[in-house]
């Protein structure tokens, strides 16, 4: 597999995810104090899916700097939302509006990094 099809693959798997995080972020931000649990868990494993396979093609084909430091800020985003998840959402308690802020901002910024990679990877 080559890395450029990885990154446009993570990209479409973290667009998908990202939709679901707006939701979530809606449903908070909207008053309720945590999102249903199935759009939480599948915003989760779509992100999880994404990074894994960036991980697999930073330590086996290599990946350009941008989707390295992509990975990296996904990497932070994936903790951010370990916690949120594992420290809020598991014990029914409201979600922190500004550690969802956090997240989302550090997810968006290696979204827009991986975005970055992917097209100068294909657009030589």
């Amino acid at each position: 597999m080559e890395p450029v099809l990885i990154m446009k693959t993570a990209s479409w798997l973290l667009a998908i995810a990202a939709l679901g995080g707006l939701t979530m972020a809606g449903i908070r931000f909207g008053g309720k104090p945590q999102p249903p649990t199935w759009l939480a868990m599948l915003h989760g494993f779509l992100s999880a899916a994404a990074v894994t396979l960036l991980l697999y093609a930073y330590f086996t084909l290599g990946l350009p700097a941008l989707a390295c430091w992509a990975l990296l800020l996904f990497l932070i985003a994936a903790a951010g939302g370990a916690f949120l998840n594992l420290n809020y959402h598991w014990k029914m308690l409201p979600l922190p509006k500004g550690l969802i802020v956090g997240h989302a901002g550090v997810a968006v910024v290696g979204f827009a990094l991986l975005l970055a990679a992917t097209w100068a990877a294909t657009h030589p």
